[in-house]
């Protein structure tokens, strides 16, 4: 059971979401959920970019996949962690170290991200709840028209 301190609850409109945090994994990125998120960055943010069997993007306030947030872009904190399903890895763009706000929740496995993303979170409640967010069209790389959007993310 993951230390009530170290997840965050993200309510979606069919219900809450509990992500366990990995700060040994990635400190930085973490730090940077939580402060997003005691912020209420992430309040009606949408999720602008969804695959079917692969996986569900937010984070980005302007709805676009090129926003992010006022702070600065964070130094890759990669690892051997596997992006299995539920695994919470940050976007990022060519760069390493561009990750800022955007973030993806796996919906399968996806071992080709391994090594090459920043994981720092896992589903450990509530996946069936993030299997019902609306998907984009595979033809637009994802991109969802009317989009859902994170209702609220909080920390415990």
């Amino acid at each position: 059971m993951a230390d009530q301190a170290e997840t965050i609850h993200l309510q979606l409109k069919s219900g809450t979401v509990i992500i366990e945090l990995l700060p040994k994994l990635a400190p930085n990125h973490v730090q940077r959920i939580k402060d997003l998120t005691s912020e209420g960055f992430y309040d009606g943010v949408s999720f602008h970019r969804v695959i079917a069997g692969f996986m569900a993007q937010t984070g980005d306030p302007t709805g676009t996949g090129t926003g992010k947030s006022n702070k600065p872009n964070l130094r890759a904190e990669f690892s051997r962690e596997p992006h299995l399903r539920g695994v919470c890895s940050m976007a990022r763009s060519g760069d390493p170290n561009s990750a800022n706000s955007q973030f993806f929740i796996c919906l399968a496995d996806a071992p080709w991200l391994d090594g090459q993303y920043t994981v720092w979170g896992r589903v450990i409640e509530g996946m069936d709840h993030v299997d019902t967010i609306k998907k984009g069209s595979s033809s637009d790389n994802g991109t969802v028209a009317d989009p859902d959007r994170v209702i609220e993310m909080t920390l415990p």
